[in-house]
């Protein structure tokens, strides 16, 4: 049997996630893999580094500062989370990410993004928290329209959560057969398709529009699907439970704290039921 741990994105929904995965490293919880799209490639990065506390840390002190996340940011460099600043700063300086417990911990963690030419999924094995590495996470949570395409090789990348916003399937076929699921939206959500002037702002990328335009589709399809093996007990499933209610780019500190610790409570709450899931009960 093979654990897996699968994070879905939502930006500050995924305080939710920070919350749950804080409480999991706080419990020695520990998978063989892990896969994040988006803000669960981003915030969950740092269950492989075992830094409880970090991405809610950080979050805190900087989500006012408009080098962070701002339409100044968005005007001046095309990217409303200012590249420079969060992806370079904020983990070599302000609040380091520790690359050599990434490194040594010895489970899989993968980060998927959204080719722009051919509007499919790409998967990245993240292995020490390197430059390379921290590409693939910005390009996982590179929301389209307000962020530029991350060039990676032969890759243009956005946001990975276009297409496979919860990657369980990605974790099956790597033979990962007993996963946890985090989903940053409550159960029953449906989600409705994107304003058409998002199919517009997107002219310029035809298949990234075209996923778009499907999007809402493929989302409450995965819904349904991880629905049936929840009820099946072939996953567990962590959800919160009403909605969060909590903006994309949330500046407001409570706020944050408010879901970081709906998700501790969730996780808290079903900690029995997930070491039995797991098998990890003495």
């Amino acid at each position: 049997m093979k654990t897996g741990l699968v994070m879905e994105g939502g930006a500050m929904r995924g305080m939710f996630t920070c919350g749950v995965i804080d409480v999991f490293l706080e419990n020695g919880i520990t998978f063989d893999g892990a896969a994040g799209i988006s803000a669960g490639a981003t915030f969950g990065c740092n269950f492989k580094s075992r830094q409880i506390g970090r991405a809610l840390r950080y979050n805190k002190a900087y989500s006012r500062d408009p080098r962070y996340c701002s339409v100044r940011s968005l005007l001046k460099t095309g990217d409303l989370f200012g590249v420079e600043f969060c992806y370079h700063e904020l983990p070599d300086v302000l609040d380091p990410f520790d690359r050599e417990t990434f490194q040594k911990n010895p489970m899989a963690f993968y980060v998927g993004a959204t080719d722009v030419d051919t509007g499919k999924i790409v998967f990245h094995k993240c292995t020490d928290g390197g430059a390379a590495d921290i590409e693939w996470m910005r390009a996982s949570a590179s929301m389209p329209v307000v962020s530029r395409p991350v060039q990676i090789g032969n890759y243009t990348l956005l946001d990975g959560g276009i297409v496979d916003p919860v990657p369980y399937r990605f974790m099956e076929c790597k033979g990962y057969d007993r996963n946890v699921i985090i989903l940053t939206q409550p159960d029953g959500y449906v989600k409705k398709p994107s304003a058409p002037a998002m199919q517009a702002a997107l002219r310029r990328y035809p298949a990234i529009a075209k996923a778009m335009a499907v999007r809402h589709l493929r989302y409450n399809r995965q819904m349904e699907e991880i629905r049936r093996r929840e009820n099946a007990g072939t996953v567990y499933v962590l959800r919160p439970p009403e909605p969060l209610q909590i903006g994309r780019t949330e500046k407001d500190p409570k706020e944050l704290e408010r879901v970081y610790q709906i998700g501790r409570t969730a996780a808290q709450d079903q900690m029995d039921a997930i070491r039995s899931f797991l098998g990890s009960v003495k």
